[in-house]
């Protein structure tokens, strides 16, 4: 089965949007509750916030995939960049283009937009979609530091 129609998040999107959004925290072992997520909503569905959401739909028009994504300054480069924040496809269906197509939007909203580059971050041991990302992108030499506050 292919998955290759992705368009951008809508009000109806809401419990499917939740549903995966939660697989996506418990993935990463990330505390997260209802309460966040209505606000991760909130900001997604607010036409004035940065953050945007796109969806990834199977051949019956299911959402089976979510990604968001949001403009950053690149003072160094003098440019845009467009930063990945998120990227969850329902593990039935790994392997479909979801992953891919999300990406791709991501690239061409860039591109559309005059952006230098599409950026993104994933655990090391996340190994399946590593073998997405390493098709599609180059792999940096970057370490990320947090500063937990």
């Amino acid at each position: 089965m292919s998955t290759s129609n992705v368009r951008p998040l809508e009000s109806e999107d809401k419990e499917r949007w939740s549903e995966l959004y939660a697989a996506y925290a418990r993935f990463y072992n990330s505390t997260q509750n209802g309460e966040m997520r209505e606000q991760v909503w909130t900001w997604l569905m607010d036409d004035a916030n940065e953050l945007k959401g796109l969806v990834a739909l199977d051949k019956k028009g299911n959402v089976v995939g979510i990604a968001h994504y949001r403009p950053f300054l690149r003072p160094l480069a003098a440019s845009k960049g467009a930063f990945l924040d998120d990227l969850f496809v329902d593990p039935s269906h790994r392997g479909t283009g979801a992953a891919e197509a999300l990406i791709g939007e991501i690239k061409a909203v860039a591109e559309k937009n005059g952006w230098s580059i599409v950026r993104w971050v994933t655990a090391d041991n996340n190994y399946r979609a590593r073998a997405v990302y390493d098709r599609l992108a180059r792999k940096t030499d970057w370490l990320t530091y947090d500063i937990q506050l």
